[in-house]
């Protein structure tokens, strides 16, 4: 067993996301998510063949699904994301890396 820090090591790259498989097990995959404070976005939907739960553990973000909803999240926020629901991030900290916790399964 190794004990990892969800905070430990996170990418300095404030140019783009970056994705981190924690585990992927079964039908369950769990993924970091870093948003550097200040990324540019690149505007790209979201179309995934999963369903999706996700929290922010630190930072902001703010996500626009394709009927123009919009749901912003700060820490301790969650959302179910239903697989094949259009959507993307529009909106992260200035202030310090958004964090974020994803839970994919079917």
């Amino acid at each position: 067993m190794k004990i990892e820090n969800i905070f430990g090591n996170l990418p300095l790259d404030p140019s783009q996301e970056h994705f981190t498989e924690i585990t992927n097990a079964d039908s369950v995959r769990i993924e970091r998510i870093v948003s550097p404070a200040g990324c540019e976005l690149d505007g790209k939907w979201h179309d995934q063949t999963e369903n999706e739960w996700v929290t922010v553990l630190q930072g902001f973000g703010a996500i626009v699904f394709e009927d123009a909803r919009v749901v912003s999240l700060k820490p301790g926020d969650h959302i179910l994301i239903s697989a094949h629901e259009k959507h993307r991030v529009i909106k992260t900290s200035k202030e310090e890396p958004t964090v974020w916790l994803a839970v994919f399964y079917p």
